[in-house]
């Protein structure tokens, strides 16, 4: 049995109200026209203010929804913090965890990560957990430390039950919207490295089951070589998910 294929869309802090349904429709629109098929799995990612609104567009349609992160706490006097239980509770059933730019700018930590972790894993949602080095580890070598480090301090420390109903996203920053991006060569190694680290705590059954997928200035020229790759389960897409017929285009890149 062949692992899932997934493409999500990560919009970030873009588009007004307007624009960000147009291009809900259009992505619907263009899923449908060009017959992406049935085994893709397309994660549409807004802005906290759009979920319920992108939401009730894809009512019907095969297209699921999530969000871009949550707070480690269930409930209770936390002003502006959105809960992984009211995210799911109106359909959105995915949610990005330890996005570089969350652990850059607002300096999440791994013991963070592992309460936000365990708070998507205890509602209905799946978290995508997001790893990857920057250039200054790339240059020196030290990427699979840092990528493993990363990965040992919150998904190894997870139960197995919990572990194999995750997402894994492989970033590496120093190609989230710089207009570069890992050869397929470099995102298949990275990829057979953590799929190695999971084989190792959680067995070799979840470890060839678990989806990880492969992010950074993914684009419709270079999707379809990065998902030839043995280990690349689909993309975890940021500018490209901005344009319909791009995002699209990658959807059908498998």
């Amino acid at each position: 049995m062949s692992r899932r294929k997934i493409v999500a869309g990560n919009w970030k802090m873009n588009l007004e109200a307007q624009a960000a349904g147009q291009l809900a429709d259009d992505i619907i629109a263009n899923a449908e026209k060009e017959k992406v098929s049935d085994d893709v799995e397309l994660i549409l990612i807004p802005p906290f203010p759009y979920l319920d609104f992108v939401g009730s567009k894809l009512k019907g349609v095969n297209i699921r929804y999530g969000a871009q992160d949550c707070s480690a706490h269930e409930e209770g006097a936390f002003t502006g913090e959105v809960s992984a239980t009211m995210i799911c509770s109106i359909g959105a059933k995915f949610i990005l965890v330890g996005h570089s730019e969350r652990r850059k700018y607002f300096n999440e930590s791994a013991e963070l990560l592992i309460e936000k972790m365990n708070k998507v894993l205890a509602t209905i949602g799946t978290p995508i957990f997001c790893c990857g080095e920057s250039i200054e580890d790339r240059k020196s070598n030290n990427h699979f430390s840092v990528v493993e480090s990363q990965i040992s301090d919150v998904v190894l420390e997870l139960k197995k039950s919990d572990a194999e109903k995750i997402i894994i996203a492989y970033e590496p920053v120093w190609a989230i919207g710089t207009g570069e991006t890992a050869s397929p060569e470099q995102a298949q190694e990275m990829h057979a490295f953590i799929r190695d680290l999971i084989e190792k705590k959680f067995g070799k059954v979840l470890a060839k089951n678990l989806p990880i997928l492969y992010g950074g200035s993914v684009n419709e020229k270079n999707a379809a070589d990065l998902f030839k790759q043995d280990d690349v389960d689909g993309g975890l897409v940021g500018g490209a998910s901005l344009k319909a017929a791009s995002f699209i285009a990658i959807a059908k890149s498998f």
